[in-house]
């Protein structure tokens, strides 16, 4: 009897304990999912580049983890510029920086727990950004905010960063 109770207390005591990953983060169950979905608005080369890199480095964060990403990135606003390939509409001295956006969204695009990456067609027009001349990583799609609002129905978390 008193070693059933020892046993018992053991195991009450451990079930508050949580697996802790590499991370720091609580471990969690390999078919466990994390879906997140990004509004992008940044216009400034050098915040977006670190923003874009917080992204993958959230990714792989959640990876080791356990979790299985599914992350959406929605570019709307003066972020417009980066995902279309018409390097006269971004200021020349943002044109190297907006090419290493482009290899970003590129390797975001090929990378596991990627699903898509959204481009808001409003934004366009008043920027003279033509929709043939978004990258071929990007979707357009007609509206970002329905997008992103449809995204959270479909339980993605919303994050602007």
């Amino acid at each position: 009897m008193k070693r059933m109770l020892v046993v018992l207390l053991a195991a009450v005591a451990l079930a508050g304990c949580v697996s802790v990953s590499k991370t720091g983060y609580p471990a969690a169950a390999a078919s466990k999912e994390m879906r997140i979905a990004f509004d992008i608005t940044e216009g400034a080369t050098t915040p977006l580049i670190v923003k874009l890199e917080s992204v993958e480095t959230t990714r792989k964060q959640l990876i080791e983890a356990g979790y299985t990403p599914r992350i959406v990135l929605a570019f709307r606003g003066n972020a417009s510029y980066y995902t279309q390939t018409d390097m006269a509409l971004v200021k020349e001295a943002d044109r190297a920086d907006a090419l290493k956006i482009q290899g970003i969204i590129r390797q975001l695009k090929q990378a596991s727990g990627v699903e898509d990456i959204e481009q808001c067609n409003l934004p366009l027009a008043p920027r003279k950004i033509q929709s043939r001349n978004l990258m071929q990583e990007v979707k357009l799609v007609p509206n970002a905010w329905i997008s992103l609002a449809e995204h959270q129905r479909e339980g993605y978390a919303y994050i602007a960063p």
